[in-house]
């Protein structure tokens, strides 16, 4: 209980915890922020990473100028990471293929938002690489499900460019455009809350719509 509290603690105050991550490593926070945006598109076990928060924050925190740091170089790396992220985990679900519909929940692995998220993909086709990059735990299987529903490598990289940069560029640029008001300046872990709200928001409706179908 400990742990899941300074996990949440962290996620609801990520602007306080990532400025002191930049004034302590300086630059080297563009591969910290490249490994968490790859473990989170990448590895369908991870999916309980800062995605969009965590992508506002940072652009935030490059137009505060913190550690140097470009938006430029931020965007560049993270839409690497993204990019890269999803392709590893479309090429791992191509490898498991459909047996891991057999696979029990644990807690490292959450079979009912794999069975949601190929529901999504059965109905959205390749438009679920684009749309589920701005929505928690089907951005994270929408590739696996990619990869085991064996899209073509082809069409799966159209699709996943065009997520990346839809998801990268849009709320990495909101951060640093905001980054600089008073407002926002003062009231950043309310907005992070925010966002983590409004980005649940589509879930809980589709789980809703799920329970009374």
């Amino acid at each position: 209980m400990e742990l899941l509290a300074q996990f949440i603690d962290i996620v609801l105050h990520l602007d306080k915890h990532l400025a002191i991550l930049v004034q302590q490593y300086g630059l080297w926070i563009y591969g910290i922020l490249f490994f968490i945006i790859f473990a989170e598109t990448g590895f369908v076990v991870t999916p309980f990473l800062p995605g969009d928060s965590l992508l506002f924050v940072a652009g935030a925190l490059a137009a505060l100028g913190e550690g140097g740091m470009d938006i430029g170089v931020l965007i560049g790396v993270l839409l690497v990471a993204a990019i890269l992220g999803n392709t590893v985990n479309y090429q791992i679900g191509r490898f498991l293929g459909p047996k891991v519909f057999q696979w029990e929940s644990s807690r490292l692995f959450n079979k009912d938002a794999l069975v949601k998220t190929h529901a999504f993909y059965e109905k959205h086709g390749g438009k679920t690489l684009v749309i589920s990059r701005f929505l928690p735990l089907f951005r994270t299987f929408a590739p696996f499900v990619a990869g085991i529903g064996a899209m073509s490598y082809a069409k799966f990289t159209l699709f996943n460019l065009i997520g990346a940069l839809a998801w990268v560029v849009s709320l990495c640029l909101a951060g640093y455009w905001l980054g600089n008001m008073p407002w926002v300046k003062q009231n950043l872990s309310v907005i992070i809350v925010g966002i983590i709200v409004l980005s649940l928001i589509p879930v809980g409706v589709g789980y809703l719509k799920s329970r009374t179908a």
